[in-house]
């Protein structure tokens, strides 16, 4: 051991190896042409400044001695404190020092402002050519800003009113409202062309139709997730159709404090078939007369990687036509998401105590209680009555507005 270890010490020495630099002087008994200037340079001696303190002799009172002594008005209550607070009256404010008597002088010179100081200066400069041009106050330089600022301020009430005598008057109504907005919507309703569109990445793409953007009024009340799988799930390749995948369930889980999600599929892709079909035949918040059941059974276990709790830039976006009197007018109507979610498969612990856990879920459709519709046509209210902003701002919705922001039902109607 003690042979290897010299011969690594020699190899890092070999290595490594630091070469000194030239000395600075040339050896004694030497003739060796040197520069004079060499002996010049400030950077010679850095060694040397940077081993040497700097002697300061600072005593407790850093140089500014202050003898508490000579005010007897902070020992005494009843002695006189002008001393301590001297007049303002300029007869009677306490003498300069010689030497310090051009810092409060008035100065004639250009406006400047002081960077270096924190102080701003306004100076005043006459007119050689005789306009009516009014001069501003001169301040001297070592004023503190805060009394500037309120030497000037006494001017504002004059300068507000002159502006409220000058602006025009603004029409608040409802119809001016209106014609304000529609107005901004000019240049894309009057002088619009599907020529002049241009994809910001493909530039070879086209468009081929334009619709208005209108807010989703039948699903505004739902709140919509978006969710990310970091892998298929179902357990089947990715080649392979699986219509379970577009009416799976995803349920919030509990245990231990953790939070996960609990993932169902129907057992066969007849019953999920099959349930997509009776489904669509079924109008909204409506219920059909015959009574039917699916079955779903617990898949696996999801947890949540990232949430994303605002989503801008992603919505949902359906396109209508308008085609028959059964549809709504043509537009594309939005409903915005709320958050976005990726999952990652969670690791099976069969020690794990489940709250609540549920192997077989059997959907069935139940009918939309009174509470349910109250909640709804508030959600609704948002995007259906136009007075809906107007009633939550004013004084009697802010008043009859809960702590979640709710509106209630018998102070603000709702018209659907």
């Amino acid at each position: 051991m003690s042979l290897s270890k010299s011969k690594l010490d020699l190899l890092v020495r070999v290595r490594y190896n630091n070469n000194l630099p030239p000395p600075p002087c040339p050896p004694k008994m030497l003739t060796i042409e040197t520069n004079p200037k060499r002996y010049a340079r400030p950077e010679f001696i850095d060694a040397v400044v940077d081993d040497t303190p700097i002697p300061m002799v600072v005593d407790a009172e850093l140089g500014m001695p202050l003898d508490l002594s000579l005010w007897d008005c902070l020992w005494d209550e009843a002695a006189d404190e002008d001393d301590l607070n001297p007049s303002s009256d300029p007869m009677h404010l306490p003498q300069l020092d010689p030497a310090d008597e051009y810092l409060a002088a008035d100065w004639t010179g250009p406006a400047t402002q002081s960077s270096a100081m924190g102080v701003h200066s306004t100076v005043a400069s006459g007119s050689a050519t005789g306009n009516s041009t009014p001069v501003a106050q001169s301040i001297p330089w070592l004023r503190r800003t805060e009394y500037i600022t309120g030497s000037s301020s006494a001017s504002k009430p004059a300068i507000v009113e002159q502006l409220r005598t000058q602006a025009p008057p603004v029409d608040i109504s409802h119809a001016a409202q209106i014609a304000s907005i529609e107005g901004t919507f000019a240049s894309c309703n009057e002088s619009f062309h599907l020529d002049s569109l241009v994809h910001p990445l493909k530039k070879g793409l086209k468009a081929v139709d334009s619709y208005e953007i209108l807010p989703d009024a039948d699903i505004w009340e739902n709140a919509y997730d978006l969710f990310r799988f970091a892998e298929r799930p179902g357990e089947r390749p990715n080649d392979t159709e699986d219509p379970r995948l577009d009416c799976a369930i995803l349920r919030p889980m509990e245990s231990d404090g953790d939070h996960f999600l609990a993932y169902y599929l129907t057992e066969t892709d007849e019953a999920a078939l099959e349930f997509k079909e009776r489904r669509a035949a079924v109008a909204p918040y409506q219920i059909q007369e015959e009574e039917w059941e699916t079955v779903y059974q617990f898949v696996r276990d999801y947890e949540t990687v990232m949430i994303e709790k605002e989503v801008p830039n992603e919505f949902l976006l359906l396109l209508e036509e308008g085609a028959s009197p059964d549809q709504r007018a043509r537009g594309a109507y939005y409903k915005s998401i709320e958050r976005k979610m990726i999952l990652k498969k969670r690791r099976a612990n069969l020690h794990e105590e489940y709250q609540d856990k549920w192997e077989i879920i059997r959907l069935t459709h139940a009918a939309i209680g009174p509470e349910e519709v109250d909640e709804r046509d508030d959600a609704r209210a948002e995007v259906l009555d136009p007075m809906f902003t107007v009633r939550l701002m004013s004084g009697r919705g802010d008043a009859d507005a809960d702590a979640d922001g709710e509106i209630d039902q018998d102070a603000v109607p709702v018209h659907v």
